[in-house]
C-alpha cells in the first residue's frame, strides 16, 4: 500500500490538470529579477505612476472612519451602481439602469465571474492575440478552450482580420472575447467591426464579452467605440470595466460588469460564492471617482498622450527596434530584431541597464520577439529609461 500511494503521488499532485497547466507569470518573473535594484525604472506593469487623487482617498477615509466596514450587497451599493449607469449613459448616449450594473472586486474578478457564468468545460472562447496573459487564462481555468486569432502589426498600427475572427467561431464556440483598446498592442476595434461582430453573434447565438478597461485612454476622441453603443437590451453582450487605469486606482481592486438586466441575479449569486462584494469604503471612493473625477481623467489622458508621442519618437529612432504606433491604451509593444528569448532579454535589460519591461512571450502567440513598455509615467522618467535602453540596444547582442 505504501508503494502504491508513493506511485500515485509521483504521477499526480491531486490538482486539476487545467490548473497545473497554467504557466506562472512571465512578467512577474522579470520583475522579480529587478528586486533589490533601487535605481531600476519599472515599466513592466500596466499602471499609472501617480498615486490615487486625494479627493478619492478622502472619500474612502471618511467612509472607513464612519464605520463602513461591514458586508455589502452582492451587486454593489446602490449609489455606486447609479453613478456608474449615469457615467456610461453620459459617455455613450445609452439608457442603462442600475439593474444593468454589478460591482466587482477589480476587472479581473469581473472577468472570472462572467466566464463562470458562461463557459462549460470544452466550450471554445474565440479571442485575439497577443493578449494580456490573464485574459486567456480565465477560460482555461474553467476547462474551456481558447481559439486565438492574431492581430497583425503594420506601419500604421495593429490590425484585425475580421474574417479570420468569425471563421474561428466553430461548432464549440460559445464566447467572442475581445479586449479593445488592447493590452499589449494599443489596437482599437472600429465601430464598423463591432457592428459586424454583433450581427454575427446574434445570428449564431454567441456571447460577446468585451474588456473595455482602456476605453478612456484614447488619443483622438473622448472614448473608444463600445459595444454598449450598439447593443439592444436583450443582446448577449457583457462589458467589463475597471477603476484602475482611469482614476489611478490599481491597488483598490474595484471594477464593474455591464450586462442585460436578466443576468443580475446570476452575478449576485456568483459574487456571493466568490467574494461577497467589495468593501463599502472602497465603493464609496468609487462613487466620488465617477462623480467628480472627470477633470483628473482628462488631465491624465493628455499626459499619456504626450508620453506616447515621446515613446514613439524615441523607440522608432533606436537601432533594431520596430514599433507599430499604438492607437490607444498606454503601451508600446515593439519588436527587437534578432531577439529570440524575450524573457532572458528582459532580465538582462533590468540587470544591466536598470529598465524593467514585460517580455513578449508572456502575451502568447504574436508576442515572440517583442517587449511591452508601459509609458504611463512622467516624461523625465521615460527620458531616463529611453537613454538607458538606447545605450543597451547599441551595445547588446541578441
Amino acid at each position: 500500500m505504501v508503494e502504491l500511494a508513493r506511485d500515485l503521488s509521483e504521477r499526480s499532485s491531486g490538482l486539476r490538470s487545467a490548473i497545473e497547466a497554467l504557466p506562472a507569470s512571465r512578467i512577474r518573473e522579470v520583475a522579480n529579477a529587478g528586486i533589490g535594484r533601487e535605481d531600476a525604472i519599472p515599466l513592466w506593469f500596466g499602471e499609472p505612476d501617480l498615486p490615487t487623487p486625494g479627493f478619492i482617498c478622502d472619500a474612502a477615509a471618511e467612509a472607513f472612519a464612519a464605520g463602513d466596514t461591514f458586508y455589502q450587497p452582492n451587486a454593489g451599493i446602490d449609489p455606486l451602481r447609479e453613478a456608474l449607469s449615469d457615467y456610461m449613459n453620459r459617455l455613450y448616449g445609452t439608457a442603462l439602469a442600475p439593474a444593468n450594473v454589478v460591482v466587482s472586486a477589480s476587472a479581473m474578478n469581473a472577468l472570472m465571474l462572467v466566464m463562470q457564468a458562461l463557459v462549460d468545460p470544452g466550450d471554445a472562447v474565440v479571442t485575439t492575440t497577443p493578449a494580456w496573459p490573464n485574459l486567456p487564462a480565465v477560460p482555461k481555468i474553467l476547462s474551456g478552450a481558447i481559439r486565438p486569432v492574431p492581430l497583425t502589426p503594420g506601419n500604421s498600427g495593429w490590425r484585425l482580420d475580421l474574417d479570420r475572427l468569425l471563421d474561428a467561431c466553430g461548432a464549440r464556440a460559445k464566447v467572442i472575447f475581445l479586449n479593445s483598446p488592447n493590452n499589449p498592442t494599443g489596437w482599437m476595434m472600429t465601430s464598423e467591426q463591432q457592428r459586424e461582430v454583433l450581427e454575427f453573434a446574434r445570428h449564431r447565438g454567441l456571447w460577446i464579452v468585451s474588456d473595455e478597461v482602456y476605453a478612456r485612454i484614447v488619443y483622438d476622441r473622448p472614448v473608444a467605440p463600445s459595444f454598449l453603443e450598439i447593443a439592444e437590451p436583450d443582446d448577449r453582450v457583457i462589458v467589463v470595466n475597471s477603476f484602475s487605469k482611469n482614476w489611478a486606482m490599481t491597488g483598490w481592486r474595484l471594477g464593474w460588469i455591464t450586462a442585460p438586466a436578466g443576468l443580475l441575479a446570476t452575478f449576485e449569486k456568483l459574487t456571493e460564492f466568490n467574494i461577497a462584494g467589495p468593501p463599502g469604503f472602497v465603493q464609496r471612493a468609487g462613487v466620488v471617482a465617477v462623480r467628480d473625477g472627470e477633470p483628473f481623467v482628462e488631465q491624465t489622458v493628455a499626459r499619456f498622450g504626450q508620453a506616447r508621442d515621446l515613446t514613439v519618437a524615441r523607440l522608432s529612432a533606436m537601432p533594431r527596434v520596430l514599433l507599430p504606433r499604438p492607437d490607444a491604451a498606454f503601451y508600446a509593444f515593439f519588436g527587437v530584431d534578432g531577439m529570440s528569448d524575450t524573457v532572458d532579454f528582459a532580465k538582462r535589460l533590468v540587470r544591466e541597464a536598470g529598465v524593467g519591461l514585460a517580455p513578449g512571450e508572456a502575451f502568447g502567440p504574436g508576442g515572440e520577439g517583442r517587449l511591452r513598455l508601459c509609458f504611463a509615467a512622467s516624461l523625465p522618467t521615460l527620458e531616463r529609461a529611453f537613454d538607458r535602453l538606447e545605450t543597451f540596444m547599441r551595445g547588446s547582442h541578441p
